[in-house]
């Protein structure tokens, strides 16, 4: 438990003001109902004062341990710590770059697979700091809650993605037709009952910590697992509104920290005291720049460019697609101001690209609040690094905290300024009707084609 402060010999505010004995009652009182009542009083009293607790009363936690290979250490044995962490972070960043370029060629059910496990490290390494920071090791059953909290949020996220995306498959299992079905029920019932269970483990003497740490696991679900969900929606949009946000935050980060390190001299904010305004501007026009290449390359192929869809005949996922206008080239008549500077009135682009600058600045100017947000949660509970699990970065944590963000606003960009209705998608919610109901939906669509002329009226014999 936290170290509670000693209340010393004083009494305390509910000891001075002491009810007079009633009348009748004999002058030493019931004296194990008193005793009783004080250690109620004590223990509130006491208990109390975790709520006034400031910032210097929260516990430190022990520094992580060095994972750097030995390899490495011996090789750069002879540098200063300054060159040193760079050497790592930069060999580190090459091997994760090549890693998901390995997992992107994989396919798209692999980069789920990806973020479904940076979901879970991320939700673990926040778990575990209130886990040490609260001691709260003897919380009954608390681990095990949040586990199943973090299971019972993802069987409702993803139920939800398996009944838009994967109707024509469930269409044929009877047993997963129940389970679509009543998802929302189900997920519901379960999470219900590890509601019921955490009331149940309440334990007098730690109602504050259980609720603290309650509190903390709703919130790092919300942080972890909702937009994770996000990012395998946007996945299903297209392979390019997944890879252009990510590696725009990826960009970003590299090329803030290259500038910072070489040009930083201007302290940006006080939470990152590292972070410079020299490399806050230039990962910016960095990022702008990289963002507009890396679309017009991606936008190409329909390998990134197609909506990912499960295609039950070949028992797979699938991206196929006559592109969409977004991911056509068209040309366009250039300012004024742009005319002059490369001396030609008309240029010609994928509309995704002018789409990637929006990207790539929410990614350069807003993205990296979430890193601040991150350094600030971080010195609030004294720790450098969320886990140390990538040598020279930290925790996965460390490297995802923008992602989040970025996640949250391509999504809402896509559902604000991108996405129409999805054929397919409609199509398999009409496989999944009664004959009866599909009838009178051919019969409707039949009547007003032909009111528009599309269709001609069958002739009468």
């Amino acid at each position: 438990m936290l170290e509670l402060r000693h209340r010393g010999s004083c009494p305390g505010p509910r000891e001075a003001v002491s009810p007079p004995p009633r009348e009748g009652e004999a002058a030493g009182g019931d004296h194990e109902t008193e005793s009783t009542s004080d250690k109620e009083t004590d223990i509130d009293d006491r208990y109390g004062d975790l709520d006034s607790r400031t910032d210097s009363d929260i516990p430190e936690i022990p520094p992580s341990s060095d994972r750097t290979p030995e390899i490495l250490k011996k090789a750069l044995s002879g540098l200063s710590s300054r060159w040193k962490n760079w050497w790592i972070r930069g060999i580190l960043t090459l091997t994760m770059i090549s890693l998901f370029f390995l997992i992107i060629y994989m396919g798209s059910f692999m980069l789920m697979l990806l973020v479904l496990g940076i979901q879970v490290k991320c939700f673990h390494e926040i778990i575990t700091i209130g886990y040490r920071v609260y001691h709260s090791y003897d919380l009954p059953w608390f681990r095990t809650l949040s586990w199943y909290f973090l299971l019972c949020v993802n069987y409702f996220f993803y139920g939800e993605t398996v009944a838009d995306y994967f109707a024509t498959f469930v269409q044929r299992e009877e047993q997963l037709q129940f389970l679509i079905r009543y998802h929302r029920f189900i997920s519901f019932a379960l999470y219900l009952a590890g509601f019921c269970m955490f009331v149940l483990s309440l334990v007098k003497k730690h109602y504050r910590l259980q609720f603290y740490m309650f509190a903390w696991t709703h919130v790092t679900l919300l942080i972890t697992v909702t937009q994770s969900h996000l990012v395998i929606q946007n996945l299903f949009e297209g392979m390019i509104w997944f890879l252009v946000p990510i590696s725009s935050v990826i960009c970003n980060d590299i090329t803030a920290y290259l500038f910072g390190f070489f040009f930083g001299r201007t302290p940006l904010i006080k939470l990152s005291p590292k972070k410079t305004w020299e490399g806050f501007i230039g990962g910016f026009f960095s990022t702008v720049v990289f963002g507009f290449i890396a679309a017009y390359v991606l936008s190409k192929y329909q390998y990134f460019v197609c909506p990912v869809e499960y295609r039950s005949d070949v028992n797979s996922f699938v991206t196929e697609c006559e592109p969409s206008e977004l991911f056509q080239l068209q040309t366009y008549s250039l300012p004024p101001f742009l005319k002059a500077v490369l001396r030609q009135e008309r240029v010609s682009l994928y509309p995704f690209q002018i789409h990637s600058i929006a990207l790539s600045t929410f990614a350069s100017l807003i993205g990296p609040f979430g890193g601040f947000f991150a350094s600030g949660f971080k010195r609030a509970f004294k720790i450098k690094d969320f886990a140390n699990t990538i040598p020279g970065h930290g925790g996965i944590m460390d490297r995802f905290d923008c992602q989040y963000l970025m996640a949250t606003f391509v999504h809402v960009y896509i559902t604000s300024f991108i996405r129409g209705p999805n054929p397919s998608k409609v199509l398999q919610q009409l496989l999944v009707l009664q004959p009866e109901q599909q009838l009178n939906i051919y019969k409707t669509l039949k009547t007003h084609l032909i009111e528009k002329g599309i269709l001609q009226p069958a002739l009468k014999v």
